[in-house]
């Protein structure tokens, strides 16, 4: 195990590991200090949260979902959610005295950074606290109530009730919540991975693009998938960006020119349209709370969200109107002329860079060989000279003879005639590219590259010959560069390492012996058949994302309840007006019916892939037979699966779910079904049978196709086994159980085939046809 792990990596950990020995033994001594701080937080969050918080969040939060409920789902979620809580907020309010006390002991070890300028800290401190609270108070003011009115109200529509477990309700908000903050602050981590020159300022402004997509995935993926709701949290973040992009590019422009920051001179220059800005900007915001503007925005644009009532500025301020509205005009003014005041330093700085860049990198070809003498016609750019003309040439070095400067003039005929004598060589190459690509390989490397690129031929031929050994596969000897031949697994230790543990693990599963280059051909064959789905892969994830969107759009416009609706008229009497379904998680619902809709695209989808990647396959002899097959197999599975819902639908899941409530309503208990669960077990009883009931059609078809014959079937059905529970296990993270209710029908279906294939090839005797016959070659 020790070999495992690098020394680098040994190294840190035992380095980290005394680092926090010496912290803890240095305040040690303190310790008890440390543990107050977190039993008195812990011990205040606790009875806050009784006292306060579930009252005041529910309040801000449901204020405009009235249909939302929020229920305790055991006997200990309440206690157990406020101690898990406490336990946070407790450890993160210990860890700043904990640092305090152990400084010494870091400084010693060199763990405590040194600080020049302490303020600076300070000022980063408390922007980093803004700007989380920024965002915090964004998502919960004005993102939440809205998002929650959304999702309560669609699982209204739909036949749900919004009845949310108050530990998945309060792990929601809390993920969204720190979301939001810690996006708040990509301001502050843009500027200082561009001031501490980590990432350049030019990077995060030419890939701009990037950022707003993965804005938009993110608000896709983590919002619900109405338009509003994820502009609501996309267009901040945008917004941020570019924001983000001003701030830093304002302060790497002032900090590469530092040494041109003329503060007084700007002042001098500009202070009169400073003072102007000021004045006006502060008179016009002034005026506009007098003439009531104010008053009008908040009726208009504030009040129609439910955000709650914004108090006046003399309320907050607790001083008369007329002097409110003054303090408000006057701290504008001094706001307003710093910022100007910035901007000017700013332009300053810009203009003085720009002049100086266009000085040092201008054009070369524009540099003037009049005012030059002979040494700086020999020390000029060669792209003057690239550009100038044989008579222009002859007419500078005649002026220069003309003005007693011969020495200048020979200078520059001379770097004239080196300037075409280089472009003249250039041109040559450039027309002798294609032959001199012929002599790149050295040529001890011909015979192994020509030996490679003969593989595939070569395996062909001795495959025909009935040889054993493939022409041009024997690598043993082969040197794949100049030297001596490198031994096993030298070239790429990794991929040897993994190549034997991965050739372990498949032997293990195997009646035959798996070697490394087994494993090695496998990899090769996978990647050889996903290159050629690559000229098909737009038609394949087209047909998935329509079959995906549709199916989901279908199902969100309220197809799942008329589905819902239709199910329970076919229950009994006595069953349906007991259950309900309620989603316990807000996007309990949309989670659904993203996955239904994945798993019905993945379906359709996959017949396809397999019929792109036949010639693949078949080249490889993977596969064989008559790929037409594959689409007869579509067909199959279409009827099977609509077979299977039409019978699960009307007999199986109607009769599973009025049995399993049975027992209930006799024990006069209420029937609550969360549709992640009822949902699935629909899903099971119905397209679940149509799926299980294409196993023995696929099995068939397939060995008439010559595609998989009968006797691989059956001599691979352990491994098979093995798979299915595998895949079932991976689908149904319910536990051991709901393991066995998915790949028990699916084996004893799998037998099933089996036995109808031993009666079509009369117990395995019966002659494969010619398609078979070069399926099994």
């Amino acid at each position: 195990m020790s070999g495992a792990v690098d020394d680098d990596v040994a190294r840190t950990v035992a380095d980290g590991r005394e680092t926090l020995g010496a912290m803890l033994s240095a305040a040690q001594t303190h310790l008890q200090k440390v543990f107050v701080v977190f039993l008195v937080v812990f011990l205040g969050t606790i009875y806050v949260l009784r006292l306060f918080v579930w009252s005041i969040l529910k309040a801000d939060l449901l204020a405009r979902a009235e249909d939302v409920t929020i229920i305790a789902t055991t006997p200990f979620d309440v206690i157990l959610l406020q101690v898990k809580i406490g336990l946070v907020l407790g450890a993160l309010a210990a860890v700043p005295p904990l640092l305090y006390y152990s400084r010494d002991a870091l400084q010693r070890r060199g763990r405590w950074p040194s600080v020049s300028a302490p303020w600076k800290v300070v000022v980063i401190a408390l922007l980093s606290v803004l700007l989380f609270s920024a965002g915090v108070s964004y998502g919960y003011f004005v993102f939440f109530p809205l998002m929650f009115d959304f999702l309560s109200s669609n699982a209204v529509e739909v036949g749900f009730e919004p009845t949310y477990s108050i530990v998945l309700w309060v792990e929601f908000v809390f993920v969204l919540t720190l979301s939001f903050g810690l996006a708040a602050q990509l301001p502050l981590a843009m500027a200082g991975l561009s001031l501490s020159r980590v990432v350049p300022y030019e990077l995060f402004r030419d890939k701009w693009k990037y950022a707003v997509i993965a804005a938009l995935a993110f608000g896709a993926l983590f919002s619900p998938p109405d338009p509003f709701t994820q502009i609501l949290w996309a267009a901040p973040i945008i917004a941020l960006y570019g924001l983000s992009l001003g701030v830093t590019n304002f302060l790497v422009t002032l900090q590469r020119g530092s040494a041109d920051i003329d503060l007084r001179g700007v002042l001098a220059e500009r202070w009169l349209r400073i003072v102007a800005i000021a004045t006006v900007a502060g008179a016009l915001v002034s005026g506009a709370t007098l003439a009531g503007v104010g008053t009008y925005l908040y009726t208009t644009a504030i009040a129609p969200l439910g955000l709650g009532r914004v108090p006046y500025v003399e309320e907050v301020l607790g001083v008369s109107r007329p002097v409110a509205i003054a303090l408000v005009g006057v701290v504008l003014f001094a706001v307003v002329a710093a910022a100007a005041l910035a901007y000017y330093v700013y332009a300053s700085v810009a203009d003085t860079a720009a002049r100086r860049a266009a000085i040092t990198t201008g054009d070369p070809a524009a540099i003037d060989l009049d005012g030059l003498d002979a040494a700086g016609v020999r020390a000029a750019p060669e792209e003057v000279f690239v550009a100038m003309d044989e008579e222009g040439a002859l007419a500078r070095a005649s002026a220069a003879i003309d003005a007693n400067e011969p020495a200048k003039g020979q200078a520059i005929l001379d770097r004239f005639d080196a300037a075409a004598a280089t472009a003249a060589a250039g041109a040559g190459n450039r027309t002798d590219e294609g032959s001199e690509k012929s002599e790149e390989w050295p040529a001890e490397w011909e015979s192994a590259r020509a030996t490679g690129a003969g593989d595939t031929a070569g395996t062909a031929d001795a495959t025909a010959a009935g040889g054993t050994e493939a022409a041009g596969t024997d690598t043993e000897g082969a040197s794949v560069g100049p030297g001596e031949p490198l031994s096993e697994n030298e070239a790429d230790p990794d991929s040897g390492v993994a190549t034997r543990t991965t050739a372990g693990m498949v032997n293990a599963f195997t009646a035959e012996e798996t070697t490394e280059e087994d494993i090695g051909g496998y990899y090769y064959d996978l990647a050889f058949v996903l290159s050629t789905l690559r000229s098909r892969s737009f038609r394949l994830v087209a047909l998935f994302m329509t079959v995906l969107a549709g199916t989901f759009i279908a199902l969100y416009r309220g197809g799942i309840g008329v589905v819902r609706q239709d199910f329970l008229a076919n229950l009994p009497a006595a069953v349906t007006g007991e259950v309900d379904v309620v989603t316990l998680h807000p996007v309990e619902a949309l989670v659904f019916e993203i996955k239904f809709s994945t798993i019905v695209a993945a379906v359709v989808t996959f017949p396809f892939v397999l019929y792109y990647a036949w010639p693949a396959l078949k080249e490889r002899g993977l596969a064989g037979g008559d790929r037409n097959v594959l689409l007869a197999w579509a067909g199959a599975l279409a009827l099977g699966l609509a077979g299977g819902v039409a019978f699960g639908y009307t007999t199986v899941a109607p009769t599973a779910i009025s049995w399993l409530a049975a027992d209930v309503i006799d024990a006069n208990m209420v029937i609550a079904y969360r549709i992640s669960s009822a949902g699935w077990l629909v899903f099971l009883t119905t397209a679940g049978v149509g799926l299980v009931a294409t196993i023995p059609v696929t099995m068939v078809l397939f060995h008439r196709g010559g595609i998989v014959l009968y006797r691989t079937m059956r001599k691979y059905w352990r491994e098979v086994s093995v798979g299915v529970f595998a895949v079932a296990a991976l689908a149904s993270p319910r536990g051991v159980f709901m393991m066995f209710i998915l790949g028990v029908p699916t084996m004893l279906a799998y037998g099933f085939g089996l036995g109808i294939l031993w009666l079509y090839t009369l117990g395995g005797r019966r002659v494969p046809g010619p398609s078979e016959e070069r399926s099994a070659d």
